[in-house]
């Protein structure tokens, strides 16, 4: 028989990865007006994205490591691509279409840009110099500003990040950090100009979202009224009025969130957020067992870049953050997302379970 140890799977997080896909799977089908259509098709890509998760989790972290480049630079190739010939749908164009199957690119590079990071700072010395920093910087921004133009500002926000966290647990130096800072600080207004009007306007509307209710500021105020409502138990599965009424906009993917605080409360929400941390917790100390630095930056970077998709999402839903369109992690309806996080998973769990081998 075959066990989790022999396949390179760890039990624990397994297990919780598979109870909250489960979980979201649940949700989607309330948040799609009782639709089994819906719930079937998440449920075909949860099965394909655990498939996708088992074959990584195979994959030796040296072989990782040697594809990390490669990968990048592939990822780079299409993201150009998308700018060619890619697929618009819902005024953006962030598809690649294989005649088989449609790629986004971008989700890819959620993948490549930490791997490639990684790969870079760990060809010299840690910390890193502040060439090496800089270096990491471009391989971060160059597909970040490609995201941006498709315009995805979610995705490219995501992809600046989980470059950055690898830079921050290489051990960057505090000076490095504060000219980091200083530098962003100083290009704020060039940022702000080149952003759409849509994208300044959903920045101004978290200050005030009653100064357009009807418009930018509605897909929050009946977020709020969602979780507000809820009370401590919640109005129980199937019960949401705010979902099944369809006041919440986009409710089975970026305000699924809204649905779950719903039907559920506050206690269900502090049991989802416990699970959440459980899983970034666990990849945490997975990584800090691991012996060699590539894999112990990447699992870090992957796990805490995990943790902010949940922040960002539950911020962006509860009104403290833009509504910047970042789903929430395994539990929206969507299986691009899924599948990347799994597979990050599987790398995860396959460098891990193979720390006592490398050196």
């Amino acid at each position: 028989m075959f066990s989790g140890r022999s396949l390179h799977l760890d039990g624990p997080l397994l297990i919780a990865l598979v109870f909250l896909s489960a979980l979201g799977l649940v949700v989607i089908f309330s948040a799609s007006g009782e639709n089994w259509d819906v719930m079937l098709r998440q449920g075909v890509r949860l099965g394909v994205s655990l498939v996708a998760m088992l074959i990584l989790a195979q994959v030796p972290p040296e072989t990782l490591r040697r594809l990390s480049p490669h990968l990048f630079v592939i990822g780079l190739v299409a993201l150009l691509g998308v700018l060619v010939i890619g697929v618009a749908a819902k005024g953006a164009q962030r598809w690649l279409d294989l005649g088989v199957v449609r790629f986004q690119p971008s989700e890819l590079m959620k993948l490549a840009v930490p791997m490639a990071v990684a790969w870079l700072l760990t060809r010299g010395r840690l910390p890193p110099s502040f060439t090496m920093v800089m270096a990491a910087l471009m391989v971060t921004l160059i597909p970040a500003g490609l995201v941006v133009i498709q315009p995805d500002l979610g995705t490219a926000i995501m992809l600046i990040v989980s470059g950055m966290i690898v830079v921050f647990l290489a051990g960057i130096r505090w000076h490095h950090i504060m000219m980091l800072l200083a530098a962003l600080a100083a290009s704020a207004p060039f940022l702000w100009s080149r952003l759409d009007g849509y994208q300044q306007q959903r920045i101004l509307t978290l200050f005030d979202p009653f100064a357009d209710p009807l418009g930018s500021g509605y897909q929050t105020i009946q977020a709020q009224i969602a979780i507000g409502s809820a009370g401590i138990w919640g109005k129980g599965w199937l019960e949401g009025s705010q979902s099944h009424l369809e006041f919440i906009p986009e409710r089975s993917t970026d305000f699924i969130f809204a649905v779950f605080a719903e039907e559920f409360g506050l206690i269900g929400v502090l049991m989802l957020v416990l699970l959440y941390v459980f899983i970034v917790g666990r990849c945490l100390v997975m990584a800090y067992h691991t012996r060699d630095t590539y894999s112990r930056l990447l699992i870090g970077a992957l796990a805490l870049t995990f943790f902010f998709y949940l922040f960002v999402n539950l911020g962006m839903v509860s009104g403290i953050l833009p509504i910047v369109g970042v789903p929430l992690p395994l539990i929206s309806y969507g299986g691009t997302s899924m599948l990347t996080l799994m597979a990050g998973f599987g790398m995860i769990m396959g460098m891990h379970a193979r720390r006592r081998l490398m050196t």
